[in-house]
């Protein structure tokens, strides 16, 4: 039996032609991966609340407004009412998931105190939901050219705005999708 190819740290950058309308234009950080399958979170999808509107729900007292134009993504169709925050560094709270040396996903409320009173993590993204794959899915979607693979920078990750991310990880791959056709692959 071969050994699987792990995806972690990696972005999935999906291919202009992926029609599924959760993963359309869509780049996801991924977080583990394994012969179970793979977890991720789209770092590109921005909704429609703020950080602040987070703290507000879970009545953690804010006391300063930068929180006001911090967005909130939706980071897959799973579990989409749960938060997940990516960030750096990984630190100490109640419920993370290192990914690498640097970068880990928390989902304990810890991590979104801290934040709030200035003594969280120095980068972080807060994602609702997540991507999951079973086994073998992920690298069968792959084979089938719906997403592009490749190393995942913290750049993209935590610093560009959310709709320059999905061209940006394609370019990290020499990937231009202008110069493709949106169009093929469609009947």
């Amino acid at each position: 039996m071969s050994e699987v190819v792990s995806f972690s740290n990696h972005f999935l950058i999906a291919m202009p032609t992926l029609g599924d309308p959760n993963f359309f234009r869509t780049v996801a950080f991924i977080c583990e991966h394994n012969s179970e399958g793979a977890m991720g979170i789209v770092i590109n999808r921005p909704v429609d609340l703020s950080l602040k509107d987070v703290f507000e729900q879970l009545d953690i007292a804010v006391e300063h407004d930068k929180f006001d134009h911090i967005a909130v993504h939706l980071g897959g169709p799973v579990q989409s009412n749960r938060g997940f925050v990516l960030h750096e560094p990984v630190g100490s709270w109640e419920s993370t998931l290192p990914v690498t040396d640097t970068v880990g996903i928390s989902t304990s409320r810890d991590i979104l105190d801290a934040i709030a009173h200035g003594q969280g993590p120095a980068r972080y993204l807060l994602a609702l939901g997540y991507a999951g794959w079973g086994a073998g899915q992920l690298e069968q979607e792959i084979k089938q050219n719906a997403w592009l693979s490749g190393p995942a920078s913290r750049e993209i990750l935590f610093d560009m705005p959310a709709q320059t991310r999905w061209h940006a990880a394609a370019r990290l791959l020499g990937v231009d999708f202008a110069m493709l056709s949106e169009e093929a692959g469609h009947a």
